[in-house]
C-alpha cells in the first residue's frame, strides 16, 4: 500500500499524464522515418529516444516544481488539474530535496542516453542535447524571468522531432524541422493557456510567462492572439503536408475533424474574459482541458495523415 501510495505520489510529480506530449513529439518523428526512410528505421534506437525524453521531460517538470515552491510560487496558486503546480511540494507528500535530487537523476540519465547517440551519430545530437541540458538547467530559474518560457518549450518540442529522425536517418531534413515546429506550437499553446490562472502569483514570483506579457493588454487582443496561434498550426500543418506529398486537403482531414473543439476553446475563452474573469472558475478548466485535448488529438492526426502517405506508397509500389 505504501509503495502504491509512493508510485502515485512521483507519477504525479513526474506529470505523467503530460509525458503525452513528449511521447507524440517523438511518434512523429518515428512515423516521418518510416514514411520517408523506412530501411533506416531502428527498433532499439526508438525506444531508447522514448526513454530518454521521458527522462528529460520528467527532469524540466521536477526541477519546475522545486524551485516554484522554492519561490513559493506554488504556495500561492490555485491548483487544477492542468495549473498551480502538482501539488506535492505544498502538501508535503514529498521533500523539496528528494524532488530536486529526481530531477537531476532524470536528467543525468536522459544525458547518458543522449550521450550515447552523441557518439553513435555525431555532433548534431550534442548541440541538440547541450540545448535540452541548459533549457532543463535555467528554465525555472532564469528563462521564465526573461519571458523565455514558451519559446524554448516551442523549440524543444521541434528538436525533438528533429532529433529524432536524424537519430533515426543521419538527416536533418526540412519536412522534419516543419512537422516539428507544429508541434512546438501545440506545446507552447498549452503552457499560454495554462499559465493564464497563475499571472498573478507567477507575477509575484518573479516570473514573466506569456500570459503575464500579454496581460497588458485587452480582452479582444489575447483572444486575436490565441485565435492566430491556432491559424498558425494548421496553415503550418498544411505547408508540412505539401513538403511531404504535395496534397495537404486530405492529409489535414483528421485535423480538420478538429476545428469544432477549436471553436469551442476560443468561445469559451471569450466568454471567460466577458463574464467571470476568474480564474478559478470552473469553465476555464474546462478551456484548459480542452487545448489539451486538442494539443494531443492533433498530434495524432498528424502522425495519422504521414501512415496515410506511407499506406499509398504502399500501395503504389
Amino acid at each position: 500500500m505504501c509503495v502504491e501510495f509512493s508510485l502515485k505520489v512521483w507519477l504525479r510529480a513526474i506529470r505523467f499524464r503530460f509525458l503525452a506530449a513528449s511521447a507524440i513529439a517523438v511518434s512523429c518523428g518515428l512515423a516521418l522515418t518510416v514514411c520517408l526512410n523506412p530501411l533506416e528505421f531502428s527498433v532499439l534506437n526508438a525506444i531508447l529516444i522514448y526513454l530518454g525524453v521521458f527522462c528529460l521531460h520528467s527532469s524540466v517538470d521536477l526541477l519546475n516544481d522545486y524551485f516554484d515552491f522554492k519561490r513559493g510560487i506554488d504556495l500561492r496558486t490555485k491548483k487544477t488539474k492542468f495549473s498551480g503546480g502538482t501539488g506535492v511540494l505544498p502538501e508535503g507528500l514529498l521533500s523539496p530535496t528528494r524532488v530536486y535530487l529526481a530531477g537531476i537523476v532524470f536528467l543525468l540519465i536522459g544525458l547518458m542516453i543522449g550521450g550515447f547517440f552523441v557518439f553513435s551519430k555525431g555532433y548534431i545530437i550534442g548541440l541538440i542535447l547541450l540545448f535540452a541540458a541548459i533549457s532543463i538547467l535555467l528554465y525555472s530559474t532564469k528563462l521564465v524571468n526573461l519571458g523565455l518560457g514558451e519559446l524554448f518549450v516551442g523549440i524543444k518540442g521541434m528538436l525533438i522531432v528533429v532529433g529524432t529522425y536524424y537519430v533515426q536517418t543521419s538527416i536533418l531534413a526540412v519536412e522534419a524541422a516543419v512537422l516539428g515546429a507544429v508541434v512546438g506550437l501545440l506545446s507552447s499553446t498549452v503552457l499560454y493557456v495554462n499559465s493564464i490562472p497563475d499571472i498573478k502569483p507567477d507575477r509575484e514570483g518573479g516570473r514573466r510567462t506569456l500570459a503575464i506579457l500579454l496581460d497588458r493588454y485587452g480582452d479582444k487582443e489575447k483572444l486575436y492572439f490565441l485565435t492566430g496561434l491556432f491559424v498558425l498550426i494548421y496553415f503550418t500543418a498544411a505547408i508540412f503536408f505539401m513538403q511531404l506529398a504535395n496534397d495537404f486537403t486530405i492529409l489535414l482531414l483528421p485535423a480538420i475533424f478538429l476545428l469544432p473543439l477549436v471553436v469551442k476553446i476560443l468561445g469559451g475563452f471569450k466568454n471567460y474574459f466577458n463574464e467571470s474573469n476568474d480564474v478559478g472558475d470552473l469553465d476555464y478548466v474546462k478551456i484548459m482541458g480542452n487545448t489539451v485535448l486538442f494539443s494531443r488529438l492533433f498530434g495524432i492526426a498528424l502522425i495519422l495523415g504521414i501512415t496515410f502517405v506511407i499506406l499509398f506508397r504502399l500501395n503504389t509500389t
